[in-house]
């Protein structure tokens, strides 16, 4: 869940709370969702990826939108707003969420939290964020209060060795298991915090006050095992663990079964749960997921789903980027690929994008044009490097 970049010019660009440190750790600072970010370090991409395999990188992304929906009915409005099961989360867990408006389409990719007492704390993608409480404000507004928190920074603590750094800073908070979290004090900053991220990592996502952010963000690269991480590597981490990019793997013109996110859509808001539809887009993704269950048993309906997001990897080393066009063998179109690059951990040239439902059965064959060339590629199973989620 991240936003894409934009064409802001740099006296219109916003700062986090940690602009300042950014700079004075010599950080590349490049146009991002409105704001000024770093999207590497002078370590350089490569080393900052691979530390967070290894040890812990510290990312900002202040950028990102955080709001609370507050009421006895907030967790009743904000279902009718997705398909997920916003209702039956328990008090202190998270779930990933999709906004999407009438015709089934996208408009953003989300994290919520059940706080309890009837709090839902909200965090959407940066370039989203305006119009997504806009539109959250506009449906369900009279029926929970809806805060936006624009004076909240936001962390993340992402690799093998988050867990043991914040353990040292928050003794307990290593209790917290993947998409779990609470408030917490952390060398006794005020926080709150939840065992999530986008990298594929352990990990956790940090909340914090935007005047408490910059002695925080000190406090936690002042461990031996953290290093401070830009744009670029988040970047590579998440294609690696088959995570979309909102604006290039997922937008207003797909709907969550086209992009393969069928799984974040639960049963009991499906067609035959107990509560079915009653989302935007409805009657579209419940038949296009009828036809993704259809296709699994060998019979799928390419009239109602005529596309899929899948995985490719490229069968000779050459990266294939966003943008390049996917052809059958015969040379027809049926794609396009949304992000890709030579993937550090996995070594070779990776990709997500979108083809022809009849092509997007693992170990098909295709080809991306690259510079008028083909470049023959091959349908994988995500993510392309494991996940190591801590679920305890």
């Amino acid at each position: 869940m991240a936003a894409s970049s934009d064409a802001s010019s740099a006296e219109q660009l916003l700062k986090t709370p940690l602009y300042d440190l950014h700079v004075e750790l010599g950080a590349r600072m490049v146009p991002f969702a409105g704001y000024s970010m770093p999207v590497q370090y002078p370590a350089g991409l490569m080393a900052e990826h691979r530390h967070t395999r290894d040890a812990a990188g510290l990312f900002d992304i202040s950028h990102m939108g955080q709001l609370r929906l507050v009421g006895a009915d907030a967790a009743a409005a904000f279902e009718t707003l997705m398909p997920v099961d916003v209702i039956d989360l328990p008090a202190g867990k998270q779930r990933y969420g999709l906004l999407l408006n009438d015709e089934g389409g996208i408009l953003d990719d989300l994290m919520f939290f059940n706080e309890g007492h009837g709090s839902i704390f909200v965090i959407v993608n940066g370039a989203c964020k305006v119009a997504d409480i806009a539109h959250i404000q506009q449906k369900i507004g009279e029926r929970c209060e809806v805060q936006p928190l624009p004076d909240h920074a936001l962390l993340a603590l992402q690799g093998p060795q988050a867990a043991t750094v914040l353990a040292r800073l928050s003794p307990g908070i290593e209790r917290f298991v993947f998409m779990t979290g609470g408030a917490v004090q952390i060398g006794g900053i005020p926080a709150f915090a939840t065992r999530s991220g986008y990298t594929g990592e352990d990990g956790f996502e940090i909340s914090v006050a935007g005047q408490n952010a910059d002695a925080l963000a000190r406090l936690l690269l002042a461990q031996p095992e953290v290093k401070p991480v830009g744009l670029g590597a988040r970047n590579s981490l998440r294609l690696e663990a088959g995570l979309c990019l909102y604006g290039n793997d997922i937008d207003t013109t797909t709907t969550p079964v086209e992009a393969s996110l069928n799984w974040a859509i639960q049963k009991v808001r499906r067609t035959g749960g107990t509560r079915e539809g009653g989302f935007p887009g409805a009657a579209k993704v419940l038949a296009q997921l009828a036809a993704a269950t259809a296709g699994a048993a060998g019979h799928t309906d390419h009239d109602t789903l005529k596309r899929r997001r899948v995985g490719l990897v490229a069968l000779e080393r050459i990266p294939v980027r966003d943008g390049t066009v996917l052809q059958s063998f015969e040379g027809h179109d049926i794609g396009f690929v949304t992000s890709g690059l030579l993937g550090p951990t996995a070594d070779r040239p990776i990709a997500m994008g979108y083809v022809a439902t009849a092509f997007s059965e693992p170990g098909t064959r295709v080809q991306a044009i690259v510079r008028g060339k083909p470049v023959p590629m091959e349908v994988s199973t995500l993510p392309f490097v494991p996940t190591r989620y801590y679920r305890g």
